[in-house]
């Protein structure tokens, strides 16, 4: 069975190398400098205060389904989201698999979007951390399974200097050791990235391994509020909903109609 998640890590490093003759790390270091201090709340605070704890993801495209809402607009769904109750919002990035840019993340935030914003990619590079700080995201996404603790590490140290929270995602229970670096999130996903078979009874069982104080964030295939509810009572406090929302007409009203079901 050919692996996904390394096919998507093979092709990150072509296109990071790309992105840097495009634009130098020196110049785009320049450009991080010059950005105004980030004011907007914290995902992790935004979670523990929230009643919902969704994190409503705009995802245009998926390698295992195609495209979801290939004429979702950036500039329309994220606000929508944030008016109809999100407590922050998760925005795909990687272009090639998931249709996504760094730019709607800057267009999100143009829009009116002040809620935390997670930038959803396959990150390899710190380079790549300058970018979502760039675009105007409040946190990073760090898998796993795509890097090594140390590497972890090191990326969450630059993305804390950068002024940016971290949401580490773990699937399976030897990957929990990475927990030891202390994210700000600890990010269950119930989808495996390697053949992107997804179970969410994977959070329920992976939870109490955990440490019991870390803010945990359940991850795909959640469609069913009383599902948010049984994770809520396991201890989870955000809850990463893409697909179910992107698949209706109106992403915003399928995400308030859920949230008045739970």
């Amino acid at each position: 069975m050919k692996d996904i998640l390394q096919e998507i890590v093979d092709y990150k490093r072509v296109e990071v190398e790309q992105s840097k003759t495009l634009v130098p790390p020196s110049l785009l270091y320049r450009r991080v400098e010059e950005l105004p201090t980030i004011s907007n709340v914290s995902m992790k605070a935004s979670l523990i205060q929230s009643e919902s704890g969704i994190i409503a993801e705009f995802k245009r495209k998926s390698p295992s389904k195609g495209w979801i809402k290939e004429e979702g607009r950036a500039d329309v769904i994220p606000l929508d989201y944030e008016k109809n109750g999100a407590a922050a919002l998760s925005i795909l990035t990687d272009r090639h698999f998931f249709g996504g840019d760094d730019e709607y993340i800057a267009t999100a935030r143009r829009s009116g979007v002040t809620i935390p914003i997670l930038y959803k990619n396959f990150i390899i590079d710190e380079y790549q951390l300058f970018q979502a700080r760039c675009c105007g995201a409040t946190a990073i996404l760090l898998i796993a399974a795509a890097l090594s603790v140390k590497e972890c590490r090191a990326l969450q140290q630059t993305a804390h200097e950068l002024g940016m929270e971290t949401l580490l995602e773990m699937h399976s229970a030897e990957e929990l050791e990475y927990a030891r670096i202390e994210p700000d999130l600890c990010g269950i996903n119930n989808r495996n990235l390697g053949s992107f078979v997804t179970n969410v009874e994977n959070s329920f069982r992976l939870a109490e391994l955990l440490p019991h104080d870390a803010v945990k964030v359940s991850e795909s295939g959640i469609s069913n509020p009383k599902t948010v509810s049984a994770l809520r009572e396991a201890g989870f406090r955000g809850f990463l909903i893409g697909e179910n929302f992107m698949k209706s007409e109106n992403p915003g009203k399928a995400l308030n109609d859920f949230i008045a079901n739970l």
